[in-house]
């Protein structure tokens, strides 16, 4: 079995260790996240997205920020939806910073 790209950044335990500061291997985690967290086909709200990014890590903010900004998540103008991307920065919805 290989293992995953991003294994290492996570404890035995399934929680991450830390947010990578360098931006390729972030845009890994955030790919990864994306991907295992949220399914395409549905919308979510912010409560939602900030639960399943808890399961991660405490800083779900950043990571939610991180998401948006880098295309794997679009954010409807009010904030209320999130919706997985298929391709970062695919059309589905405006890409807004999340304040």
């Amino acid at each position: 079995m290989t293992s995953h790209p991003v294994a290492d950044l996570f404890s035995a335990e399934g929680r991450l260790k830390a947010i990578p500061r360098r931006a390729p291997r972030r845009a890994q985690l955030l790919a990864h996240l994306a991907e295992t967290l949220f399914d395409p086909a549905r919308s979510y709200t912010e409560r939602e997205v900030n639960e399943a990014l808890l399961t991660v890590h405490q800083d779900f903010p950043a990571l939610r920020r991180y998401l948006v900004t880098g295309g794997l998540l679009s954010r409807t103008k009010d904030g209320a939806s999130y919706r997985r991307q298929q391709q970062p920065g695919s059309p589905g919805g405006p890409i807004l910073s999340v304040a």
